[in-house]
C-alpha cells in the first residue's frame, strides 16, 4: 500500500462529529416542528451568507483532517513507512510546503526582507537584498516586470473564480428549476430580484466574492509568497491555512465536552432544587471563582509533564502535538461550562412551573421521563444559540493562551502561535506585520461568520424572539386590515 492512513485522536472526533450533523439534519428533516426554525435560519441572508463563508473554512479543516504516512523506497522485505505525517490539505498545497526561503520576504515580494553580504563575480562583495529562491523567480527583470505579471495572474485567478462561479450558478439554477417545475430563466429572474424564500443572491453574491478572492491568491501562490514568509521561510499563507483546522477543533471539540457537564447540572439544579441545587451552585460559583487563565495552565503544565515523561507512546512528533491539543480541549470544556449551566438552571426552574409538568406530577409521571421529554426538549433552543455563538470565544481563547504559552503544542501551527511568533517580529526594524496581519484577517473572518450565523440561529430558535416577530406580524395584519 502506498500509503498508510494514519488516525489522530481529534480527527477521529472531528469526523464523529460530521456523523452526528448530518444524523441531526436528517432527523430534523423528518419533523415539521423542527424544521420550522431552521427554515428561518435558512431565509435569512445575513444568516446564509456567513454560513457560505464558514463552508470553506469547514472544507479546508477537514481537508487537513485526513491524515496519512507514505511508504519509503525499499529494496524489497518489510515495507516502512515515513516518520513525516501528512494530510490532505498538505498534498494539496504541496507546492506551498515545500518552498521555503532562507529567512523573511514581504508579500509578493522577489527579494528578502534583509540585506546580505553578496559576493559577485570576480570576487567583489556588495550588500543588497537577494533574490528568493522561489517568489518571482521566473522573473528575469522583476524590476520591470513584476507589476505586469502580479497584475495578469491576479487577474487570470479571478476569471477562474468567476468562470467556478457562472458554473455554480448555472447548476443551481437548472436544478432548483426542476424542482420547481418552472423554466430556467424564470428561475434565475427569481434568484436574481430576490424574490425566491431562500436569499439565493446574498449567497451568491458572498459566494462569487470568496471564489474571486481564493482564485486570485491561488493565481499568485503559484509564483509568489502571498502573504511573505516567516523567520525561517516558510509560507504564511500554508502557515495561515493549517491553522484554520486548530481553530476549528478548539471551537467545536470543546464545546461537545463542554455540553454533558452544563446539560445535565444545569438541569438537575433547576428542577430539582433543594439540596441538589445548592450542592451545584456551590461546585460552578468556586470554579467560576478560580481565575481561568491560572486553572488552564495549571493543568496544561501537567499534561506536558506527562508527555515528557511518557515519550513511548507516541509515536511521531504530530501524535503528542495532536494529545496536547485533545487535552487543551478537554481542560477548556471542564473549565468554561459554568455560563451555560447557569443559563438552563434559570430555565429549568421557570419551566418545573409550568402547567403541563405539574399535570405530568399530578399523573404520577416519573421524574426521569418528565426530564427527558418535557425539560430537555424546552431548553434545547438555549443550549444550540449558546454552543454557536461560544464557538467564535472559543477560537479567540485558543489564539489568547498560545500567546502567552500555555495554548497548543509549538510544533502545531495555530492563530495563536503565529501572533506569538509575529510578537518578537513587530520590534524589528523596519517592522514584520504580514504574519499578523495573516492571523488577523483569517481570524476576523471566521469568528465574524461565526458570530452573523449564530445571531441567524438565535433569532429563530429562541421562542420570545419568535413569538415577538409573530406578534409585530399579527399587529402589521390588523393595520392592514383598517379602512
Amino acid at each position: 500500500m502506498p500509503i498508510q492512513p494514519e488516525f489522530l485522536l481529534t480527527d477521529i472526533l472531528i469526523w464523529m462529529l460530521v456523523a452526528i450533523a448530518l444524523a441531526f439534519t436528517w432527523y430534523v428533516r423528518g419533523h415539521e416542528h423542527l424544521r420550522a426554525p431552521w427554515r428561518k435560519v435558512v431565509r435569512s441572508a445575513s444568516g446564509m451568507a456567513a454560513a457560505t463563508v464558514l463552508a470553506f473554512f469547514v472544507v479546508v479543516g477537514l481537508a487537513d483532517s485526513v491524515h496519512f504516512r507514505r511508504v519509503l523506497p525499499s529494496d524489497g522485505g518489510t515495507t516502512m513507512y515515513s516518520v513525516e505525517v501528512l494530510s490532505v490539505l498538505d498534498v494539496l498545497a504541496s507546492s506551498l510546503r515545500m518552498r521555503k526561503e532562507k529567512t523573511y520576504s514581504a508579500p509578493l515580494a522577489t527579494h528578502l526582507f534583509a540585506k546580505e553580504t553578496i559576493e559577485r563575480p570576480g570576487g567583489k562583495t556588495i550588500r543588497d537584498y537577494p533574490r528568493l529562491r522561489y517568489g518571482g523567480a521566473h522573473l528575469e527583470y522583476p524590476q520591470n516586470d513584476w507589476g505586469l505579471d502580479v497584475t495578469r495572474r491576479a487577474l487570470a485567478g479571478m476569471a477562474t473564480g468567476a468562470a467556478v462561479w457562472l458554473a455554480w450558478v448555472l447548476l443551481l439554477c437548472v436544478w432548483l428549476a426542476r424542482r420547481a417545475a418552472v423554466p430556467t430563466h424564470a428561475m434565475f429572474a427569481t434568484m436574481w430580484h430576490g424574490e425566491s424564500e431562500v436569499p439565493w443572491r446574498a449567497v451568491l453574491a458572498t459566494l462569487a466574492l470568496v471564489l474571486l478572492t481564493v482564485g486570485a491568491l491561488l493565481s499568485l501562490s503559484g509564483a509568489y509568497h502571498v502573504f511573505g514568509t516567516d523567520k525561517v521561510g516558510q509560507d504564511v499563507f500554508y502557515l495561515a491555512l493549517k491553522s484554520i483546522r486548530t481553530g476549528l477543533v478548539i471551537g467545536t471539540l470543546t464545546t461537545l465536552v463542554m455540553l454533558p457537564f452544563a446539560l445535565l447540572l444545569g438541569v438537575m439544579a433547576g428542577y430539582f432544587k433543594g439540596w441538589v441545587d445548592d450542592l451545584i451552585q456551590y461546585l460552578y460559583t468556586t470554579l467560576s471563582s478560580i481565575p481561568g487563565v491560572l486553572l488552564i495552565a495549571a493543568a496544561v503544565l501537567m499534561m506536558q509533564v506527562y508527555i515528557e515523561i511518557n515519550p513511548e507512546r507516541f509515536e511521531v512528533t504530530i501524535e503528542r502535538a495532536d494529545f496536547r491539543l485533545l487535552c487543551l480541549c478537554l481542560i477548556l470544556g471542564i473549565t468554561s461550562w459554568t455560563g451555560l449551566c447557569r443559563l438552563l438552571r434559570g430555565e429549568a426552574l421557570k419551566l418545573r412551573e409550568m402547567e403541563f409538568i405539574q399535570a405530568a406530577h399530578a399523573f404520577g409521571v416519573a421524574e426521569l421521563r418528565i426530564v427527558t421529554r418535557h425539560i430537555l426538549p424546552n431548553v434545547m433552543h438555549i443550549v444550540l444559540i449558546s454552543v454557536v455563538m461560544d464557538f467564535s470565544g472559543l477560537v479567540l481563547a485558543e489564539a489568547v493562551l498560545s500567546y502567552v504559552g500555555v495554548g497548543v503544542d509549538p510544533s502545531m501551527t495555530s492563530f495563536g502561535t503565529m501572533i506569538n511568533s509575529a510578537r518578537l517580529e513587530m520590534a524589528r526594524e523596519p517592522i514584520v506585520w504580514w504574519s499578523l496581519a495573516a492571523a488577523f484577517w483569517f481570524m476576523l473572518l471566521l469568528v465574524l461568520s461565526a458570530n452573523l450565523f449564530a445571531d441567524a440561529v438565535r433569532d429563530a430558535l429562541d421562542p420570545r424572539i419568535r413569538s415577538r416577530t409573530v406578534s409585530v406580524a399579527r399587529l402589521r395584519e390588523l393595520a392592514a386590515q383598517k379602512p
